[in-house]
This record gives structure tokens, C-alpha cells and sequence, in this order.
């Protein structure tokens, strides 16, 4: 599975509330949807654990550490301080 994208790409947390359609398990936290970052790395495919959760067949997917920088997320955040979370990759898109 090849990823879309590379170390060092800007990219968005997509803005999407999937528990507002139904019982649903997300990993991407809620405080970073719609969120600007970058990637870090690229970790490598593993299954869907928002499918897995429910035991449904789950498709493989690229999981990256993203780094976020921490004033923009959390008010007593200081620059340099960054974030790093781990976000497959049908939560992001092109920054």
C-alpha cells in the first residue's frame, strides 16, 4: 500500500463527526478535526480499528505521526511545544 503522503507534508484533519451518524469508534481525537499539521513519518498499513472495533472486515490503511503545534490546539501551549498523534490516513487530506 503506498502512501499519499510523505514526511514533511502539510496536511488537514478532516472536520467530520461520524458519531453524529450513529454508534460508531474513532481514533482521531476531536480536538484536531479541522486542524492543520504535518506529517512526521509515515508508520505503515494496518487494519481499520474503527472497523475492528465492531468486528467488521477492515480494510488496511496508512498510519502516520502527525505533529500538530500546541498553541494552536491548546491555549496554554508555548512555542516550540508540538503534539504527535498517530492518524490513519482516510482522516486526512491535502493542506
Amino acid at each position: 500500500m503506498t502512501p499519499r503522503f510523505a514526511a514533511g507534508t502539510q496536511v488537514l484533519v478532516k472536520n467530520d463527526w461520524p458519531e453524529e451518524r450513529g454508534p460508531c469508534h474513532i481514533r482521531t481525537p476531536h480536538y484536531l478535526r479541522g486542524r492543520p499539521g504535518r506529517v512526521e513519518r509515515v508508520l505503515g498499513a494496518f487494519r481499520n480499528p474503527e472497523d475492528l472495533a465492531f468486528a467488521r472486515p477492515a480494510e488496511t490503511r496508512v498510519l502516520y505521526h502527525v505533529e500538530f503545534d500546541q498553541p494552536g490546539i491548546f491555549p496554554d501551549g508555548q512555542t516550540p511545544d508540538k503534539l504527535l498523534v498517530e492518524i490513519f490516513e482516510h482522516w486526512l487530506e491535502a493542506a
